[in-house]
């Protein structure tokens, strides 16, 4: 495979997505104490041996379902166990793989793969987000063929293509600017919330309760937000390492009702998160995260966020 980005789409569901550059790691909603290692591994490059090594170091038995793909090169190997499909694009046509069909796990070998669906039951909610690299709970997995994807000539940037019955292939935008109002491909934000969801402590001792949207920067803008009224929180950045509006930090919709969520709104240095439990995650402008209690978001220049129950 060619060293291009590679634009995936996914569904939120209850299921664990694991991105990195050359594999993706899918597991069932049971096996959450398994992710931390698995990410580390796929985030660090780890190939096909190494990955399926860790999986199924305790055994089948404790593992009731996963899927694992790994590209090299024009190679893609996967596996697929349990409750889960997985159906590629090749130039001899299209090859499907159902995990329930075997006792053990289903394994193929392929080249020339230009595309992949993978769905893992139930029709999940909200729609389709982009990801390249990252952790996601999911519901249906969508890559497009593993190419550069041609600008379009016209101003306006065309709609992704949802005929999920098919291996078609989902638009693409720049991460690296996300227009107000809103973030693109994502629920709306709920201006105010009867009660806040989460509460921010950052480095400097201010406290601020997740009740509405809240944008942080040096020197954030109300029309960068995804809502209505929100609440503005200028933190200092000696070192110009902080944007302007460098992050959104709001009360979930969809699967995340109920807990607050964090996107980076194309800030110039990036935003690391860590998540207790996980590995640092950088995290990639414009895609939204769900935040758990007891989580760090470092904006650079000494700046950091503590997220807290309300």
């Amino acid at each position: 495979m060619s060293d291009v980005t590679i634009a995936r789409t996914y569904r939120p569901g209850a299921w664990f997505g694991i991105f990195g550059d050359h594999a993706i790691v899918v597991l069932p909603p049971s096996e959450k104490d398994r992710v931390p290692q698995l990410w580390q591994l796929v985030d660090d490059g780890a190939g096909f041996d190494e990955v399926l090594d860790a999986l199924i170091s305790d055994g089948l038995r404790e593992l009731p379902g996963f899927v694992l793909v790994s590209e090299s090169d024009a190679d893609t190997k996967v596996v697929v166990r349990g409750q889960a499909t997985a159906r590629f694009s090749t130039a001899e046509g299209e090859v499907s793989l159902a995990g329930s069909a075997a006792t053990t796990w289903v394994e193929r070998s392929m080249t020339g793969v230009t595309g992949l669906v993978i769905e893992l039951g139930g029709e999940g909610e909200g729609p389709d987000l982009t990801v390249q690299n990252g952790l996601v709970r999911v519901s249906r997995i969508q890559e497009p063929p593993f190419q550069e994807v041609a600008e379009p000539d016209t101003a306006e940037t065309p709609a992704p293509d949802r005929d999920h019955d098919g291996l078609t292939q989902a638009g693409t935008s720049d991460p690296a600017h996300v227009p107000p109002p809103g973030i693109p491909g994502q629920p709306p934000a709920p201006d105010v919330v009867a009660r806040p969801v989460a509460k921010l402590v950052f480095s400097s001792g201010e406290t601020v309760e997740v009740d509405r949207t809240v944008l942080v920067g040096r020197a954030p803008e109300a029309q960068r937000a995804s809502s209505e009224n929100p609440r503005l929180v200028t933190v200092p950045s000696p070192q110009q390492e902080i944007s302007s509006t460098h992050l959104e930090v709001r009360a979930g919709s969809g699967v995340d009702h109920g807990s607050a969520v964090v996107t980076d709104l194309g800030s110039t240095n990036g935003t690391v998160l860590v998540q207790p439990g996980l590995a640092p995650e950088d995290l990639q402008p414009g895609i939204t995260v769900q935040l758990i209690p007891g989580a760090i978001i470092d904006l650079g220049d000494g700046v950091t966020i503590q997220v807290t129950n309300p």
